[in-house]
């Protein structure tokens, strides 16, 4: 049976394989290798964890995760909360791991949710009478000048066209009316 390592450990390891997402870890007396993901690789950004660890290199990792998945342990390793020079664990009381954790948990994708204002732009100030916005966002003064939304461009046109619509059939008539007598 292999000595498995304690979860918050802190190991030094050999670095087995390199891939685009982080590096697998070989740890001394245990058959399994941890992985280290990119994004705990370093306190700043990795993009190619290339950059950072080459096969063999020895490097101090902590044990931040242990999980059993089709019948296999995964070990996910961290090399940013341990002093590479020493080996120090630099977050002793795990507080930036659960902080990584909380921000994970914590994302959630809100650009399907659309704000509409309609209610607001429908509504008619019960201070000044006049329509988007509400009594307690009115800045009438008493006695003073109404303001109210200025209405879009497209409702404009619209209104001007019915405008001279009704000018137009009104002409009509009347010249209709002249002939008559």
């Amino acid at each position: 049976m292999e000595a498995l390592p304690e979860l918050y450990a802190v190991l030094q390891g050999e670095v087995a394989s390199v891939t685009e997402y982080g590096a697998f870890i070989k740890i001394p007396g245990c058959r399994r290798q941890g992985l280290v993901h990119k994004t705990h690789m370093s306190s700043c950004r990795v993009d190619k964890p290339s950059e950072m660890v080459d096969v063999g290199d020895k490097v101090w990792v902590k044990v931040i995760g242990k999980e059993m998945k089709d019948d296999k342990l995964k070990l996910s390793l961290s090399m940013k909360v341990v002093n590479q020079g020493t080996g120090k664990d630099l977050d002793p009381n795990n507080v930036a791991l659960d902080q990584d954790e909380r921000k994970k948990r914590t994302f959630r994708d809100y650009t399907s949710q659309k704000i509409t204002l309609e209610a607001v732009l429908n509504t008619v100030c019960k201070k000044c009478g006049c329509k988007g916005h509400f009594a307690k966002e009115c800045f009438m003064q008493p006695g003073g000048t109404k303001y109210s939304l200025i209405p879009e461009e497209e409702e404009e046109e619209v209104t001007a066209a019915a405008g001279e619509r009704h000018k137009k059939s009104s002409l009509t008539d009347d010249s209709s009316k002249k002939r008559k007598k």
